[in-house]
């Protein structure tokens, strides 16, 4: 049997009884390592599931998904990550590839960032697509993102961004000489993103547009969802771009239409209370 097994989001305490139940009468264990994190690093969770774990980063999943599948169809093999098994597609194709050699699965769920950012009281069922919005270089500023909020937010709905995270990444050089030499791991920051969306922001209006989102729509920033040390800021997107919420994860949510409800919980998170009181809240 293969078992995909959602950690949540938090520390090793987070798994469910029925994945830590799953993983204890395991063979070999993954630690899918390349689309989220913990708050805690493999050693702890090692300590409290009493497995030892095999690190598997993306070229592992994406290229050698055979050594992850080897055997599991005479002994059980879990695969472990963090948050929920299905927010990444990847976890998808595995599934698909344990089908195919005739090898059982179980998936056993746990909480998601997807479901998560409701702790700052926007309504789920009010977000349209997620977006992901990646780290820009001198020569690659991709705004595909930008217009995926932008239907959104026409459509009056909330978008929760996923923001990029850079890890076991080459340099063009070194990737180009093949050298197995990585980069230091990089996660984006609210401010960063919020940066960028400011930046598309300006772009348009050279351009003779007057994009849906503005300086003064309001957004909210996440960071360790989950954690004990989590943190919620809510403002405008200039204000986003101004906040330190610490180490990684964040995420950023970018408002469509905003039910009286939803307003009064984002005041419990306000960079500036004075801030809801201008007409630029009102207006969503």
């Amino acid at each position: 049997m293969l078992y995909l097994v959602g950690l949540g989001l938090g520390d090793a305490k987070d798994i469910t009884v029925k994945g830590l139940e799953a993983v204890r009468r395991c063979r070999r264990v993954y630690l899918e390592a390349y689309t989220s994190m913990l708050t805690v690093g493999k050693e702890a969770l090692e300590e409290f599931y009493g497995k030892e774990l095999i690190l598997a980063d993306r070229e592992t999943v994406e290229q050698e998904a055979e050594s992850i599948l080897k055997e599991a169809d005479v002994c059980d093999v879990a695969f472990l990550v963090v948050g929920d098994p299905f927010g990444a597609t990847t976890h998808s194709d595995l599934v698909l590839r344990a089908v195919k050699l005739g090898i059982p699965y179980k998936v056993i769920h746990n909480a998601s960032i997807m479901n998560a950012v409701g702790c700052c009281g926007l309504q789920l069922y009010n977000f349209g697509e997620t977006v992901s919005i990646v780290f820009w270089t001198d020569t690659w500023k991709p705004e595909s993102f930008f217009d995926k909020i932008e239907k959104n937010r026409h459509n009056g709905m909330h978008t929760l961004c996923l923001l990029d995270i850079k890890v076991k990444e080459q340099s063009m050089e070194n990737l180009m000489k093949g050298r197995k030499v990585y980069e230091p791991p990089r996660y984006m920051s609210v401010s960063q993103a919020a940066e960028q969306l400011l930046a598309i922001i300006q772009n348009r209006r050279l351009q003779g547009e007057e994009p849906e989102i503005t300086e003064n729509t309001v957004c909210v920033g996440l960071a360790r969802v989950g954690a004990l040390d989590q943190k919620i800021a809510s403002g405008t997107l200039y204000q986003m771009s101004t906040v330190d919420l610490g180490g990684p994860l964040h995420c950023l949510i970018v408002t469509g239409t905003t039910h009286p409800l939803e307003l009064e919980m984002l005041k419990l998170f306000s960079v500036d209370s004075s801030s809801f009181e201008n007409d630029a809240f009102q207006r969503t």
